[in-house]
């Protein structure tokens, strides 16, 4: 098994001015949102400066790409900026990513380990859910229910100036014209203007530069294509049957490894068991194998079984094809 990433310190980095917090908290008018007071007194205590990280050397990429090897390419590309910052004193960079590709196969779980991996924070905005554009930028604190949008709170309560930020489903972004979904990344995608982006419910510039950001679609017609622009499309494929083992060998690991009573089960499961988890997609085999250790502990056994797999699916889905 590969190392561990070792992950140093590359500098410090002001994410926000505390002493034009201090002027905006003086400047507030008595009837001033509670809210809008108590996010300046928070800026204030947590201080403005964060960690702006970067690999002493190259992370365990290797395990990416055992996990997951339909995100070769991609793998391929991060590995090549990591290479100029390990090279330098730079803080660790990436572009901006889109991963487009059909559901199940992956997406949100790579995002996840790549935050993981570089381990310089992960925030999360899922845009299925999200009708307004103040979901990212923040809402004007003379709204009713008014607060800050997820860029500003991953540099507030974070510790790091480059944390990983996944928009997850960007193609299903929806709401008003009025009130773009995605309108604030027209300038967090633009490094020049993301440095003095300013959250509509803080009013206080932050230097956003640093995010990195991972994007996940499943079509690409849907998204305006300014923003397709602004980062790198990586079509990614449903891995190949071997592949997909691969995949539901890991996830088997990843589960039996954070569970107490994973101890008693194998290091993998048979052949077999394999076999039938490759005809689905990783979000079906969570399900699946979580529910196959129950069935397989109901039944008094300490390995899965092939009969332990469900056949149950979501409503709507269906197997991906290999």
């Amino acid at each position: 098994m590969a190392a561990a990433a070792e992950i140093s310190i590359a500098t410090f980095k002001d994410v926000y001015d505390v002493s034009a917090v201090g002027r905006a908290l003086d400047e507030l008018s008595p009837g001033a949102s509670e809210s809008l007071k108590a996010t300046y007194e928070a800026m204030l205590v947590a201080g403005g400066t964060r960690l702006s990280v970067k690999p002493s050397g190259f992370p365990a990429l290797d395990e990416l790409y055992a996990e997951l090897p339909n995100f070769a390419e991609v793998l391929d590309d991060i590995r090549k900026h990591l290479a100029l910052c390990a090279s330098s004193s730079d803080p660790l960079e990436l572009p901006p990513m889109l991963l487009l590709g059909e559901p199940g196969i992956g997406k949100t779980h790579f995002c996840r380990r790549i935050a993981g991996l570089l381990a310089t924070g992960y925030g999360f905005a899922s845009m299925s859910s999200m009708t307004a554009g103040w979901v990212l930028s923040g809402s004007s604190s003379q709204w009713k229910n008014a607060k800050p949008g997820k860029v500003f709170e991953a540099l507030l309560h974070g510790r790091y100036a480059n944390p990983v930020i996944c928009v997850d489903e960007i193609d299903k972004a929806g709401g008003a014209s009025q009130y773009d979904p995605l309108g604030a990344l027209y300038s967090l995608l633009e490094h020049d203007t993301a440095s003095r982006f300013v959250d509509e419910f803080v009013e206080v510039p932050v230097d956003a530069s640093g995010l990195i950001w991972v994007a996940t679609a499943n079509e690409e017609s849907r998204i305006p294509a300014p923003i397709l622009d602004r980062m790198i499309v990586y079509c990614v494929q449903a891995p190949d049957h071997e592949g997909s083992r691969r995949v539901a060998q890991a996830i088997y690991a990843g589960i039996r490894g954070s569970h107490d009573w994973g101890r008693s089960f194998p290091d993998a499961p048979q052949a077999e068991v394999l076999d039938r988890l490759a005809q689905m997609g990783p979000r079906e085999m969570r399900r699946a194998i979580t529910l196959a250790f129950g069935s397989a502990r109901l039944a008094q056994r300490d390995e899965i079984r092939s009969e332990d797999i469900g056949t149950k699916r979501a409503p709507g889905k269906r197997p991906i094809g290999f």
